[in-house]
């Protein structure tokens, strides 16, 4: 079955997101994370900067050629592509993704801006509808990911 986790109420989103893909790219896993445009530039730079001491590797697509895509473990992307994806998908507010039966995990990332919030909580009951198993996290119960 289907995990759906909901990290909500984060202050800084994309510093959430990119402790997050450090963690679990020195686990061994592979994500795609969508978002929208200006977002994942955002979130493409910061995963250059954020950590002086450590780079995580990312591509963006579609712009990345598909030989380095397979070869990178984290995939920024608007919408979730068609064929083979990662098995993790990370969501930074972009529209319930096509396929979710690709993914065996799927992480929501909400800040606590108002608007962001209630797509957030359109997806929860879209999710919910699937009849997917939800976790939820609120940022002031959780602390970030650690190394």
């Amino acid at each position: 079955m289907q995990v759906v986790e909901f990290h909500t109420g984060l202050a800084d989103p994309l510093a959430f997101t990119c402790r997050l893909l450090r963690k679990a790219q020195r686990q061994g896993h592979r994500l795609l994370v969508t978002a929208p445009l200006l977002q994942l530039a955002e979130l493409d730079t910061l995963l250059w900067t954020f950590d002086p001491q450590s780079f995580v590797p990312h591509v963006r697509l579609p712009e990345a050629a598909a030989a380095l895509a397979a070869r990178t473990p984290i995939w920024l992307c608007e919408q979730a592509p068609p064929g083979d994806v990662p098995p993790v998908l990370v969501n930074l507010g972009a529209p319930l993704a096509q396929g979710l039966e690709r993914f065996r995990r799927l992480i929501e990332v909400v800040s606590h801006d108002v608007e962001d919030a209630q797509a957030g909580r359109e997806r929860w009951r879209s999710y919910k509808a699937l009849g997917l198993d939800i976790k939820h996290h609120v940022a002031a119960s959780v602390s970030p990911p650690d190394d």
